[in-house]
């Protein structure tokens, strides 16, 4: 009787500490973009020109009536304020540290995610004389959003080239339109680990694949599977040679986390499981692309930040593995472990089903 009491305990407490994992996952299940920045940077000679798209939320001051989305209104109203703040927070100088004439106009935006979350805005800064070496900082952050970035695109002639701009990497030196290498790898490495652990949808999937256990091989089956599959999406969607409405691709990924989850369930062999991931990876890969689709208007030197974002999520996976394989070889010494991933699995089944009637019914709005 006592043995039997002290499994319903640790049943009841994993199964609630699941419980609050999951609803920390459900609430930013389709938030990849809700922290995002676009910046588009044309470099000429003695001008350049960036078509910004941000969160409306960082010009909140301006947003009266708290729609998330600036009225022409607004922002006749409040333009000397929006002038002033975002002159402030993106700087660029030239090599005698002057500061280019700025103006400011809106503009129509051509993000994947133009709606009344973000707003678009194009800023001119103009010199009296060719510029050779720039400095530009990028420093609009809202620590309340969490996961702060900006996604730049910088054109300089022939040269293009992108960075990502973070709370600490919020600045980089242009000299005659070369980025630092360095630089860029770095910041998109970091980008592809962050949007990994960030991206819980992908995460739960990982999850429910290496749930019923098995060897390292076997894992090591499904990992490279996965890891072959989402590459080869991820890649051909930032070159635009494969595209599908994002609404499409987020939903199915939902339907690949419910459709594993049963599938822990109701089969005892899964020796098909290799198979089976490399199709969903498939889809996971377009999911992954989403976050990278703006860099491919000007695709000059892009190879290299793809490889860098692709090379961090693969880290990012490969840390998220190492730590499911851990738990669950602890796991098989506790008595109730077939209990424990079954309720798992049962969770897993009502988040994807939660996330896929959200995303279904977004498409549809």
């Amino acid at each position: 009787m006592k043995r039997l009491v002290r499994f319903f305990q640790k049943s009841c407490l994993s199964m609630l500490a699941i419980v609050w994992i999951g609803n920390i996952a459900i609430a930013p299940a389709s938030a990849h973009w809700a922290d995002l920045a676009v910046a588009d940077v044309i470099l000429a000679d003695t001008e350049a020109q960036i078509t910004l798209t941000l969160p409306t939320v960082l010009l909140a001051f301006a947003d009266d009536n708290g729609d998330n989305a600036l009225s022409q209104q607004e922002i006749d109203q409040h333009y000397r304020q929006l002038e002033h703040h975002l002159n402030s927070n993106i700087a660029l100088t030239n090599e005698t540290g002057t500061s280019g004439a700025f103006t400011l106009a809106p503009a129509v935006s051509s993000q994947p995610n133009d709606n009344i979350t973000h707003s678009t805005f194009s800023l001119t800064y103009q010199w009296s004389s060719p510029v050779q070496n720039l400095s530009l900082r990028y420093s609009l952050f809202a620590p309340e959003l969490g996961q702060t970035k900006c996604l730049a695109t910088i054109t300089q002639g022939n040269r293009t080239q992108n960075i990502v701009f973070t709370p600490e990497n919020n600045t980089v030196e242009i000299a005659s339109g070369s980025l630092p290498w360095q630089q860029q790898v770095f910041s998109f490495l970091q980008l592809g680990v962050e949007h990994i652990f960030t991206g819980y949808d992908h995460i739960l999937f990982l999850v429910a694949l290496l749930l019923p256990g098995g060897n390292l091989s076997q894992l090591l089956k499904i990992v490279t599977a996965f890891t072959i599959a989402h590459s080869l999406t991820l890649t051909l969607a930032v070159l635009n040679i494969v595209t599908l409405p994002t609404a499409l691709v987020e939903s199915i990924i939902a339907l690949s986390i419910v459709y594993v989850a049963a599938e822990n369930l109701w089969r005892k062999q899964i020796h098909h499981r290799p198979l089976l991931t490399f199709g969903f990876g498939l889809i996971h890969g377009l999911g992954f692309a989403n976050i990278l689709r703006e860099l491919t208007q000007n695709q000059g030197n892009l190879l290299l930040s793809l490889t860098s974002f692709n090379i961090g999520v693969e880290l990012g996976q490969i840390a998220i593995v190492v730590l499911v394989f851990c738990g669950l070889r602890l796991l098989q010494k506790q008595r109730g472990e077939v209990i424990f991933r079954y309720g798992v699995s049962g969770l897993m089944i009502l988040m994807g089903s939660i996330w896929f009637a959200e995303r279904a019914i977004a498409a549809w709005l």
